[in-house]
């Protein structure tokens, strides 16, 4: 039987569904519907997915590791598409990352700054970044700690090739919708801080597949959607388990 993920009526039927679903979201918060933008995960899924995903409009995609943008790129040589890291990041990947991303939203410490700024000068690229901060007391997540992002937004001030453009989190993975708010709840008030500060952070990046409306709710600029748009993840062969970032 075909793989349904890379067939365009799919796509386009589950695509439909999610923005249908973050535009009464966005009503039943008191917010314009075109406040919030979606980007696609497309993680795990092969190039013929994003292939697909393009037929409906969509460039820009957000991938976790750093050789699944490496394979697709080269998969899809000469394509238009704009590259999101949402991973953890590994200093040892910033060069790879320099040559081949748009955005790195999982930035959340000065040595990945670092390793990022050099490789950008060699490039002669600049990159936009969202600070990753850790909203969640779940080990398993990862990001800044939130008492350590106003000298964070000080020092990168310092670091000409990284545009800071906002913030994302991953909230605790919870069936306690107050418990998820609360890490989106969070990450405004730091954004908020951070901007009296004279800090320019305009995005938040908050809320994925099973917790989106929760992050509307909150002021999310930007939501993280794989599932509810691919269907459900298999990691495929050509991506197995031995790639870390």
């Amino acid at each position: 039987m075909s793989d349904p993920t890379n067939d365009y009526a799919y796509l386009a039927h589950n695509w439909a569904a999610v923005r249908e679903r973050v535009d009464a979201a966005c009503r039943a918060a008191g917010r314009e519907p075109g406040e919030v933008s979606i980007l696609p995960v497309s993680k795990t899924f092969g190039p013929e997915v994003v292939r697909a995903a393009m037929a409906l409009g969509l460039h820009r995609f957000g991938e976790n590791k750093v050789q699944e943008i490496r394979s697709k790129s080269e998969a899809l040589a000469g394509e238009s598409i704009e590259w999101v890291v949402i991973g953890h990041l590994q200093t040892n990947k910033a060069k790879e990352v320099a040559r081949l991303a748009s955005e790195v939203q999982s930035l959340d410490r000065l040595e990945l700054a670092d390793a990022l700024q050099r490789r950008l000068e060699i490039e002669d690229r600049s990159l936009d970044v969202l600070i990753e901060v850790k909203t969640s007391p779940e080990d398993s997540k990862h990001g800044l700690p939130a008492d350590q992002l106003s000298s964070f937004l000080h020092a990168l001030r310092g670091y000409d090739r990284l545009r800071v453009r906002g913030l994302m989190t991953l909230a605790v993975q919870s069936d306690d919708a107050e418990a998820v708010r609360a890490c989106f709840r969070q990450l405004r008030h730091l954004r908020d801080a951070g901007q009296d500060q004279g800090h320019d952070l305009a995005r938040l990046s908050m809320g994925m597949s099973g917790d989106f409306p929760l992050a509307i709710a909150e002021g999310a600029t930007e939501i993280r959607v794989g599932t509810a748009i691919f269907g459900v993840r298999q990691i495929p062969k050509t991506y197995g388990t031995e790639l870390n970032n």
